[in-house]
């Protein structure tokens, strides 16, 4: 029975709404005639199961709302705007794995999806770090499927593929193939993702920038001359690219004794500061050298699920990014 416009339009939008209630708001374009009710439904993320049973939910129950019309359900998958933040170093052993593990639970404690991808292929920590040594991750589709950490963040690492203790010897083209697999998983409904790149300026890199480029790049370094060097190096590298520089962060930046109270700096002081001061790029803080947070890495809880003093500096660097994030996201 023809229906007027006004009550047409009624009924569209009542069907609409409740489409979106029952999809979490993954349907949108929906077409209301006499003969049918036709939808999209965007099934980006989700497996053949699940994607058949929201049809068969929404099929049901728009019909029983408009008289036994039937349902025609357009499934669609878009592809999510996922933004790459990559956090590098020019030289190893300056805590850049760290800093990447806590930064991720901290921006996701403040409320983005956050994924770690480990891109150290031939030293890869996250597992450690994230507690997730555990298991293999499974293929769907021929992508691979994220293990979720202890700590509510999806990581993939060649760490968790290889077999424990095995050295991977992989020339460049090999390292670039196993970066691709990592990055182009099954994210789902992911919006950031950390990527821990391995020390340098090299194969691995150069892979990353020529497929994926960053949204922006995240510089840890200690604040001896020779580590802020090479740090010079990978701000050279991602400025070339035209890879924004989201800021430099000093690590092992002064040591407290635990018997006197006394700080000392083993490394020296203030030397990322000033380097970041003379390139012009923003400087977010410096993260102590203490033991806590190496006891607490190890044991694969991080000081930022801890909680506590040695969780703050961490905090601030993440406040600066995640800053840097929503005002980069205004920007595009």
């Amino acid at each position: 029975m023809a229906q007027n416009g006004d009550a047409q339009e009624q009924q569209r939008a009542a069907l609409d709404a409740r489409a979106a209630a029952i999809s979490g708001n993954r349907t949108g374009g929906l077409r209301l005639t006499e003969d049918s009710i036709t939808l999209t439904l965007d099934v980006a993320g989700m497996d053949a199961d699940a994607r058949e049973l929201l049809a068969a939910d929404l099929r049901r129950e728009l019909a029983a709302m408009a008289g036994g019309l039937p349902v025609r359900v357009a499934m669609i998958a878009a592809k999510k705007s996922r933004m790459l933040i990559a956090v590098g170093s020019g030289k190893g052993g300056v805590g850049k794995s760290t800093l990447a593990t806590n930064v991720a639970l901290a921006l996701g404690a403040l409320g983005l999806k956050v994924g770690m991808v480990d891109a150290d292929i031939y030293g890869p920590s996250q597992p450690r770090l994230l507690g997730r040594e555990d298991g293999r991750p499974e293929a769907r589709e021929d992508k691979l499927v994220p293990m979720m950490s202890p700590h509510g963040i999806p990581l993939l690492s060649m760490g968790q593929l290889a077999k424990p203790g095995q050295a991977i010897a992989w020339r460049g083209p090999m390292a670039g193939k196993a970066l691709e697999q990592l990055v182009d998983a099954h994210w789902g409904d992911t919006d950031v993702l950390i990527v821990d790149l391995p020390p340098g300026t090299g194969d691995i890199q150069i892979s990353m920038l020529q497929k994926f480029r960053p949204a922006g790049a995240l510089i840890v370094s200690t604040p001896q001359d020779l580590a802020l060097i090479d740090a010079d190096r990978a701000i050279t590298l991602f400025r070339d690219a035209g890879v924004p520089i989201i800021g430099i962060v000093e690590n092992m930046a002064g040591y407290a004794c635990p018997h006197c109270g006394e700080v000392s700096d083993p490394f020296g002081q203030g030397g990322a500061e000033a380097e970041a001061a003379r390139l012009a790029v923003p400087f977010l803080g410096r993260i102590p050298l203490d033991r806590s947070i190496r006891l607490a890495s190890d044991a694969g809880v991080p000081p930022v699920v801890q909680g506590g003093d040695m969780a703050a500096p961490f905090a601030d660097v993440a406040g600066a990014v995640h800053k840097w994030i929503v005002d980069h996201r205004k920007g595009s």
